[in-house]
């Protein structure tokens, strides 16, 4: 069995919450050429992990876990037969975590802003 590509789920599950490499690197303190680099690796240390589990609003063993195949099954089947029932549990209630991510993106919207507010300033200082 092929070794599960950890750096290619955390890419694909940040893509799917919409988040870019730029926002994951300045929540992380780092590079966006160090987030490049970390979903070019095919192993993560699991403190690396669990922060950027954390910031993509996932448990580390969702990254893990993750499988494409298994959104689009789930995804196929509510779009075409509403009546079939999943062979998904789902082990956490998804309006917590929706608003988990509201939330979070709340606030980065708000450092961002932030920011913004510095950059002016500073420039209507020269």
């Amino acid at each position: 069995m092929k070794p599960a590509h950890i750096g290619r789920k955390i890419s694909r599950i940040r893509e799917l919450r919409g988040i870019k490499q730029e926002t994951l690197a300045q929540e992380l303190g780092v590079s966006q050429q160090t987030v490049s680099r970390i979903e070019a690796s095919e192993a993560v240390e699991e403190d690396i992990l669990a922060k950027v589990a954390k910031i993509l609003g996932v448990q580390p063993e969702a990254i893990k876990n993750f499988s494409e195949e298994a959104v689009f099954n789930i995804i196929g089947n509510n779009y075409h037969d509403h009546s079939s029932s999943l062979n998904y549990q789902c082990t956490f209630n998804p309006l917590d975590k929706l608003m988990e991510v509201i939330e979070e993106n709340k606030k980065l919207y708000e450092r961002l802003l932030q920011s913004e507010r510095e950059k002016v300033e500073i420039l209507r200082e020269r």
